[in-house]
């Protein structure tokens, strides 16, 4: 059986930037979906496979997940025919790290589901509609929930609106303040098409950044470097923080109001940098 990635295995999900969705009806992904530099691996139960496939790709989840290999599951909705034989499945699973439940649109959605798995299972609630969104704040305070998603296609899809950034600004920010609010780690945006160059990749990492959300999902794994990369403190931030921390290490003196949260920026970066292999690179 194959190792997981001994980096992205050691890394806290608080802290993964990519999530790579691997399609579970193609068992033979898992073992290459597990050894990629995908901070987190999630096997796709849910909008990757179709309903005459659900029972085969569901079986083939639970075997991998028994025999050896660790890895996150998405699951069907609480709304939907095949939520109860997923969560039924997956509380005999081993290996499974946590559940993403998709399209949460309310708080109880996510703590009925982690009452069905086994105590302490995490669950990532994935907001893909208005009605998520408008909840939002609720769901990142629920019972169960580890961390908010946001499913960007089908938000579209509900709500009309087009890819540009600008257009889900709202919906993004919504994310990012209800996981500072539920004191959750940093939200996960959608990811770029599984097609898109390296620029594309490149540019929908930085809007992610920069609507301060701290992980992606992704649909390729040749991305998921990019997208660590492109989630990681820059060098330019790094060699920031590293002088901030250096002065202070030598007595530099409090000159204005804004030097313990320059400090505290510094030392955050600093964190990350060392959980990411990168401060002492």
């Amino acid at each position: 059986m194959p190792i997981r990635n001994r980096r992205a295995a050691a890394l806290p999900a608080k802290l993964s930037r990519s999530w790579l969705l691997i399609n579970a009806a193609r068992q033979e992904d898992f073992a290459p979906g597990l050894a990629s530099e995908a901070d987190s691996v999630i096997f796709d139960l849910e909008a990757s496979v179709p309903a005459a496939g659900k029972a085969s790709a569901r079986e083939s989840v639970l075997n991998a997940l028994n025999g050896g290999m660790t890895a996150w599951v998405r699951i069907s909705p609480t709304t939907s025919e095949h939520w109860e034989d997923d969560v039924k499945a997956l509380s005999k699973a081993d290996g499974l790290r946590g559940v993403m439940l998709a399209e949460t649109e309310r708080p109880d959605q996510v703590t009925y589901t982690a009452m069905r798995l086994k105590a302490g299972t995490p669950v990532i609630a994935l907001i893909e509609s208005a009605l998520g969104v408008e909840n939002v704040t609720q769901i990142a305070s629920a019972p169960g929930t580890f961390r908010l998603a946001f499913g960007t296609n089908d938000f579209r899809k509900d709500v009309g609106v087009s890819a540009d950034p600008m257009a889900l600004a709202y919906a993004r920010s919504r994310l990012v303040i209800a996981s500072r609010v539920g004191g959750l780690p940093g939200a996960i945006d959608g990811p770029a098409e599984a097609n898109a160059s390296e620029h594309a990749v490149a540019e929908a990492c930085r809007v992610t950044a920069e609507m301060g959300m701290t992980g992606k999902l992704s649909l390729n794994r040749a991305q998921v470097e990019q997208v660590n990369t492109g989630l990681a403190p820059s060098e330019e931030e790094l060699q920031w923080a590293r002088e901030v921390l250096e002065a202070h290490e030598s007595g530099a003196a409090i000159g204005d109001g804004s030097y313990l949260p320059r400090l505290a920026r510094a030392q955050k970066i600093a964190s990350l940098g060392d959980s990411y292999g990168l401060w002492n690179a």
